[in-house]
C-alpha cells in the first residue's frame, strides 16, 4: 500500500515537515522518455499521485527555456537562460502546484478545501479546483491587488479578504478550516507542493540535454535563481535536482540564488547574520506576492542547501525590481510580474558583485506574467472582507475568535429565486437588515438553478409560479441532485396551495409562506433559525480528522430524572431537530423523533410518550389519520397530542382535531414552544 501524500505529520516521529521518498533504482530515464506527454506528468514515477486517472490537467508543464542574449550583453554575462513559466495556464509557475495538489485532492475524494495565498497560488488552485469540481475557499491579505481577486471570482472561488498580514491571513484560514473540518493546504510543509515544483528541475535538466548533453546525460545549470516568499519553489526544484543526481542523470546540483525584496527579507537577513533560523518581519513592500514575513523551516532547508552545494541569498529594493522589469522588457521582450522582476534584479546583483563566475550558466525562473487578470470582467461582489484590527498580542486570540464568528455569518449564503425583482430585492433587504448574510438574487429559475449549483448556498428561498420552469420543477431538480438535495428550501409564494400542491411539496421544503400574509420579522426569524439549526454536511467521501484546534460538537443536555417523554412526528428533519433542541435545552423532556406515521405508531405502542407533537403532512399517511389511530387505541387514547402545521387548517380538519391542540410552526418561538408543551403536560397530569 502506497503512503498517503496528504498526511499531516510523520507517523514515526510526529514531525509536520514531510518529504516523499521513492524507489529511485527503478527509475529508468537514462535513454529518454519516448511517447510520453510533453507536460509535467511525463515524470510520473517520481510524483506522489498513485491513480493517474485522477489527473487534473489544463496543459501545464514543459515551458520553454530561452537564451537571454541581449540581457546578457547589457549585464556582461554570456550564459543567462530563462525558464518561461508565464506560459502556464494561469500564467505562473504555481500551476504546477495547483495541478498536482488538486489531483491528489480529487484522488482522496476531497470536495472542499481552504487556501491562504498572496495571489498566484490562489489563481492556480481556483482554476484547477474549478476543473475538478472542488469548492475552494481562498483567504487573501487585503494588499493583494483587486485584479487578482477579480480573476479568482471568475473561477468561482469563495474569497475572503483579511485586513492583516499574510501570516495573519494563514492563521485565520487554518482556524476557519479547523472549525468547519475542511482540508487546509499546508504549503511547503506538506508533500504535494514541493513535489510539484521539482518537475521544473526535471524539465530543465532534460531540456538542457538537447542543447548541451551527450551520451544520454541530462544537464543541470550552474545556478538556479528565483525570487521567494515562502520558498516552496526553490525547495522543490532543489529536491528535484537532488533526485536526478541520485539517479545518476546529472553530475552536479546547481547553486541556489535566493532573492527577496528588502522590505520583506527575513531569509536574507538571517543568512547574512549566519543564523540557522529566520526571525519573522512585518512586510513593507509594494510587491505583495512576496510579502511572507515568517518563512519558518523553509529558510533552514534552503540555507542548508546553499551551505552544501553553494549559492547565495540577496535582497533588492522595490525600485531596483521595477527598473529590472523595464530592462528585461526592453532587451528580451518579456513582460514579467513584479515578483519575477525581483529575481532579475537579484540576478543583476549577483553578477555585479562577482558572486557568479563568467563561465557559469545561470537559469532564472520567470515565474509569472505582468497582467494575469483582466480588470473589467467582474466586479468585486464575490469578495468578503474580514477585519482583524490592530489588537495587542495578548488580545489576538480573542480578536481572532470574534473575527471568525463574524465570518461564519458573512459566509452564510442565501439564494432567492423569484421572477419578480421587487420581491427578491425585498427579501434580500429584510435579511441583511438583521444579519450580515450573503444574499444572491435570481429572477430567472434556470439561472437560479445554476446559481445554486455553483454557490451551494446554505438556504434557498423560491417562488412557485415562475416562467420557463415553475417552483415545483425547480424543487424536484434540486432534490434529485445529490450535490443540492440537502439544502433547505423555503417557499414564499402568492399561490394558494391545493391538496395536490401540498402533496408535491411534502418532504421537499422547510416551510411555506404566503406573500402578503406573514410578518416580516417572523419570516426573518424563521430564516435565521433554519440556518442556525441546519445540520453540518460532510464534503468528503471519508471524514477528515479534525485539526487540533477544531471544536467538537456539543453534546445535547441530558434530561433530568423523571423527565417527560415527548415524541416528535415530522418528516422534515430540520423542523424536528429544531423542536427537539429547544425542548432538550430545558432538560425537562426526553425527546425522540419519527419520520412517518407508521413508525410513530409503532414507537408509541412500544413506549407510550406523555406528549406527541404531530405534523399534518407525512409521507405515508396524514397526521390527522395518525391522531385518529391514537384516539381509537386503548393503549394510547390518553396520550396528549399537539398537531403542528406550517399553515392554518380548514374547518373540516379542525373538526378532526378532537381534543388535540393546534399549533402553527411560524408562530412558535423558542419560549412559547416550551411554555405550550409544559401547558399540555400539566393538563395531562392535572
Amino acid at each position: 500500500m502506497l503512503p498517503d501524500p496528504m498526511i499531516a505529520k510523520c507517523e514515526r516521529c510526529g514531525d509536520s515537515w514531510l518529504d516523499a521518498r521513492y524507489h529511485y533504482s527503478e527509475v529508468k530515464w537514462a535513454h529518454g522518455l519516448p511517447r510520453r506527454p510533453f507536460s509535467l506528468w511525463r515524470y510520473e514515477e517520481l510524483l506522489p499521485l498513485s491513480d493517474q486517472t485522477q489527473r487534473v490537467s489544463i496543459g501545464e508543464g514543459m515551458t520553454p527555456i530561452i537564451r537571454a542574449d541581449r540581457l546578457g550583453e547589457s549585464l556582461g554575462h554570456e550564459h543567462i537562460l530563462i525558464k518561461d513559466e508565464r506560459r502556464m495556464p494561469t500564467n505562473s509557475f504555481k500551476d504546477r502546484q495547483g495541478a498536482l495538489s488538486v489531483s491528489i485532492l480529487r484522488q482522496a475524494g476531497i470536495k472542499e478545501c481552504v487556501l491562504a495565498s498572496t495571489g498566484n497560488a490562489a489563481a492556480a488552485y481556483a482554476a484547477y479546483c474549478a476543473r475538478a469540481g472542488i469548492k475552494l475557499w481562498v483567504f487573501l491579505p487585503s494588499m493583494v491587488p483587486a485584479e487578482k481577486m477579480r480573476e479568482l471570482g471568475l473561477y468561482g472561488a469563495e474569497l475572503i479578504k483579511v485586513t492583516g498580514t499574510y501570516d495573519q491571513t494563514k492563521k485565520v484560514a487554518a482556524d476557519f478550516a479547523a472549525r468547519r473540518n475542511l482540508y487546509f493546504d499546508r504549503g511547503s510543509k506538506g508533500i504535494p507542493g514541493k513535489e510539484s515544483m521539482k518537475t521544473m528541475a526535471f524539465e530543465i535538466a532534460e531540456q538542457l540535454s538537447l542543447d548541451y548533453g551527450e551520451d544520454g546525460r541530462w544537464i543541470a545549470p550552474d545556478w538556479y535563481i528565483q525570487a521567494v516568499s515562502g520558498g516552496i519553489g526553490p525547495l522543490g526544484v532543489y529536491k528535484g535536482f537532488l533526485e536526478l543526481y541520485q539517479i545518476g542523470l546529472i553530475d552536479k546540483v546547481p547553486k541556489l540564488g535566493i532573492v527577496q525584496v528588502s522590505g520583506c527579507a527575513p531569509m536574507v537577513r538571517a543568512f547574512e547574520q549566519g543564523s540557522a533560523q529566520a526571525e519573522p518581519v512585518v512586510p513593507e513592500t509594494l510587491i505583495t506576492v512576496l510579502a511572507t514575513g515568517d518563512p519558518g523551516h523553509a529558510y533552514t532547508m534552503l540555507r542548508d542547501a546553499i551551505l552544501t552545494h553553494g549559492g547565495a541569498m540577496v535582497s533588492v529594493d522595490d525600485g531596483q525590481a521595477f527598473r529590472a522589469m523595464r530592462r528585461v522588457a526592453r532587451t528580451e521582450g518579456f513582460s514579467v510580474e513584479p515578483a519575477t522582476a525581483v529575481a532579475f534584479a537579484g540576478l543583476e546583483k549577483l553578477i555585479a558583485t562577482g558572486a557568479v563566475q563568467p563561465h557559469e550558466k545561470l537559469l532564472l525562473n520567470c515565474s509569472g506574467h505582468t497582467f494575469p487578470a483582466e480588470k473589467h470582467i467582474l466586479e468585486d461582489q464575490y469578495v468578503l472582507e474580514l477585519e482583524l484590527g490592530a489588537a495587542a498580542p495578548s488580545q489576538q486570540t480573542e480578536g481572532l475568535g470574534a473575527a471568525l464568528e463574524r465570518l461564519d455569518e458573512q459566509i452564510t449564503t442565501v439564494v432567492v429565486i423569484d421572477d419578480n425583482p421587487h420581491d427578491t430585492r425585498l427579501i434580500r433587504r429584510l435579511l441583511q437588515a438583521h444579519k450580515n448574510y450573503r444574499v444572491f438574487e435570481s429572477n430567472n429559475p434556470l439561472d437560479g438553478l445554476d446559481l445554486v449549483r455553483q454557490r451551494r448556498p446554505d438556504l434557498v428561498i423560491t417562488d412557485l409560479t415562475m416562467p420557463e420552469i415553475d417552483g415545483f420543477s425547480l424543487l424536484e431538480t434540486l432534490k434529485a441532485d445529490p450535490e443540492t438535495a440537502h439544502i433547505p428550501v423555503i417557499v414564499l409564494s402568492g399561490k394558494s396551495l391545493t391538496a395536490l400542491d401540498k402533496a408535491r411539496l411534502s418532504g421537499q421544503i422547510d416551510s411555506v409562506w404566503l406573500k402578503g400574509n406573514y410578518s416580516t420579522r417572523e419570516l426573518v426569524d424563521h430564516v435565521v433559525t433554519t440556518l442556525k439549526d441546519r445540520p453540518a454536511e460532510s464534503h468528503t467521501d471519508e471524514p477528515l480528522s479534525p485539526a487540533p484546534t477544531a471544536r467538537k460538537p456539543a453534546e445535547p443536555p441530558q434530561p433530568m430524572e423523571g423527565a417527560f417523554k415527548v415524541l416528535i412526528v415530522d418528516d422534515n428533519p430540520y423542523d424536528a431537530r429544531l423542536v427537539r433542541r429547544i425542548l432538550e435545552a430545558s432538560r425537562k423532556f426526553s425527546v425522540t423523533e419519527a419520520r412517518t406515521g407508521e413508525s410513530a405508531l409503532k414507537a408509541m405502542h412500544e413506549s407510550p410518550p406523555h406528549l406527541v407533537i404531530l405534523d399534518i403532512m407525512l409521507p405515508d399517511m396524514g397526521g390527522l389519520d395518525v391522531l385518529q389511530h391514537i384516539r381509537e387505541s386503548d393503549d394510547l387514547r390518553n396520550v396528549r397530542v399537539a398537531v403542528m402545521s406550517a399553515k392554518e387548517i380548514g374547518e373540516i380538519d379542525r373538526a378532526r382535531l378532537r381534543d388535540a391542540v393546534f399549533w402553527q410552526k411560524a408562530t412558535l418561538d423558542r419560549k412559547r414552544l416550551v411554555e405550550a408543551v409544559e401547558a399540555q403536560l400539566t393538563q395531562a397530569n392535572g
